[in-house]
């Protein structure tokens, strides 16, 4: 674990490196940027703000982690994601139950919504052996263009001005103390499950050794089949999960595009944070500190806020093309140390 964090933290320096290098040669001064950059994400009055934020980068970065890991290719996130909000939606305008109730119950439909959706993708693979490389990125353009149409026709709110739903029932609102919002408990809850299932249950290292050696695993006993489609379903609710969060934390309604690019940028810590569910929590929390801080960045400086997407770019293109050559590095070192000790 310390090796890995060490290898994402030493990309991430040279991607910073290189950040700095354009901001250079465009005028700006890079130092006053970072500086204000990360000022404004994690001061007191914002700090709250940047947890929320990273709770659908988190959730939808476990989900494409865990697949990673299991052998898995799941990049349907965007639609589960849709999926699992409608849900939420859904039973949020049409039940109103108290809140103790009715909170839990609009986050089961939105991991069930997921759930459904990325299930399509594991029974085409399992009836017709299709590939879900393919289904998944299919399902993501139907499940935007259906989730369009429930919202512009059957579920849409009179004299709107654009495509969204009524707001769903009060009590279905994530609870708020102060500027804190409980999405992020939510969050955490979901992280500390599947941290103990990947790395303390019998499933969880069945999912990893299928993830590293299919055919061994296959030999060793390992129901592939069985693992894959739990999997596929598990990695759907976490996001709907996302999905049903955002609705019931953010707009408390469906409106359009409220995926935003929160699953793609789940997808992109996945592959940063190399399919470890403990750093794509860090990575998450990053990814949402640069979001957030993008904006009093650009207030502030005047450093436009699309260099911290070509920022995010660059940081997963050198620690995941880099990684073999970083992680060589540290190993030499580490070899090199140990001969210094034992010569002692």
């Amino acid at each position: 674990m310390t090796r890995k964090l060490l290898v994402n933290l030493a990309g991430v320096l040279v991607a910073f490196l290189l950040g700095a290098l354009v901001m250079l040669v465009q005028g700006y001064n890079p130092l006053d940027t970072y500086y204000n950059l990360f000022a404004y994400s994690l001061a007191p009055a914002k700090i709250t703000y940047t947890l929320s934020k990273s709770v659908p980068l988190v959730l939808t970065g476990m989900s494409a982690s865990l697949a990673f890991a299991a052998g898995t290719v799941n990049l349907g996130q965007p639609g589960q994601l849709l999926m699992g909000a409608l849900f939420a939606t859904i039973g949020g305008l049409y039940i109103d139950l108290p809140p103790l109730l009715m909170v839990p119950l609009l986050l089961l439909l939105a991991m069930l919504g997921g759930a459904l959706w990325s299930g399509v993708a594991a029974m085409l693979k399992h009836w017709f052996n299709m590939s879900e490389f393919i289904t998944t990125l299919m399902l993501n353009m139907i499940a935007d263009f259906f989730t369009y149409w429930a919202i512009t026709y059957p579920f849409f709110e009179k004299n709107a001005n654009h495509p969204q739903t009524p707001l769903i029932a009060r009590s279905g609102w994530m609870p708020e103390w102060g500027s804190f919002n409980s999405s992020i408990l939510v969050m955490v809850l979901a992280f500390v499950i599947i941290w103990f299932i990947v790395n303390r249950s019998t499933a969880g290292y069945e999912w990893r050794l299928s993830g590293q050696n299919s055919l061994f695993s296959r030999l060793g006993g390992v129901n592939i089949s069985k693992n894959y489609i739990v999997v596929m379903l598990l990695t759907g609710a976490l996001a709907g999960l996302a999905g049903g969060l955002v609705v019931m934390a953010g707009p408390h309604r469906f409106i359009k595009d409220i995926g935003g690019n929160y699953a793609w940028d789940g997808v992109m810590i996945a592959m940063v944070a190399n399919s470890g569910i403990f750093l794509t929590l860090l990575f998450g929390f990053f990814f949402s500190v640069l979001q957030t801080g993008s904006l009093g960045m650009e207030l502030i400086t005047a450093v436009p806020r699309e260099l911290i997407q070509v920022l995010q770019a660059v940081i997963v293109l050198i620690v995941v093309a880099g990684r073999g050559t970083f992680e060589t590095f540290f190993a030499k070192i580490e070899a090199r140390r140990k001969m210094r000790e034992r010569a002692v």
